[in-house]
């Protein structure tokens, strides 16, 4: 991260209000458009949301790192990638960002600019789909970091197309965007009462991937 901090928390507060407004945004399109058919309507989401994810690592990650995500961000601290003196600062913009989000989106498509969602997301299977989808998530942004870093927007936009399709929950993987789609009574929403044990699964998920990944990556490349 070489740009000021005013830059980079402003980097990813922008950051996580775009992708946010692109998350609940595609959602609401997606659902106008679909005539009832979920499938349809979960594909639309899924390609705006994995593309758009792509432009802003690229757009803003020299700025900022381009988290846009908690426990990104904590991760990277544990890591000492991120000093431990910008986590709280950068996890406030990205809650900010996040709500602000969601806000334009409603803006955009005429919607109430405030809401509270009624879509339940609750049970074993989803805070399971959430642990594995933020394990994978952080795997994939550490993995690639190791081995092509120029590759890790790509990494993460088709790793999030994935798992919005193999998990059960979507693949939230974003403690930010969880909160945020408690307040949007959309396509894309989660209920407020699902919101705490979503973002419990998601950190749980995040420290299994630094540790895991902390040591399979330490080593050297077997050698024939």
């Amino acid at each position: 991260m070489s740009a000021s901090l005013p830059r980079a928390l402003t980097a990813e507060a922008v950051g996580t209000a775009l992708l946010v407004a692109t998350v609940v945004g595609s959602g609401v399109m997606a659902e106008r458009l679909a005539a009832g058919n979920d499938a349809i309507a979960l594909l639309g989401n899924t390609v705006a949301t994995g593309s758009m994810l792509v432009v802003l690592i690229l757009m803003l990650g020299s700025l900022s790192g381009a988290h846009f995500n908690p426990v990104v961000s904590l991760a990277f601290a544990l890591r000492r990638e991120l000093p431990a003196r910008l986590l709280a600062p950068y996890v406030a913009v990205q809650l900010v960002g996040a709500v602000a989000g969601t806000w334009l989106a409603h803006a955009m498509f005429g919607l109430p600019i405030l809401e509270a969602s009624t879509h339940v997301r609750s049970g074993p299977a989803q805070w399971l789909s959430e642990l594995v989808a933020t394990f994978g998530l952080l795997g994939a942004i550490f993995g690639t970091l190791k081995a092509r870093p120029a590759a890790v927007p790509y990494a993460v936009g088709l790793y999030i197309s994935a798992a919005y399709w193999f998990t059960a929950s979507t693949s939230f993987a974003n403690p930010a965007v969880t909160v945020a789609r408690a307040l949007t009574d959309t396509f894309s929403g989660i209920h407020p009462a699902n919101v705490a044990a979503f973002v419990v699964a998601q950190a749980a998920g995040a420290l299994a991937a630094v540790a895991l990944f902390g040591w399979l990556l330490a080593g050297d490349k077997i050698r024939n």
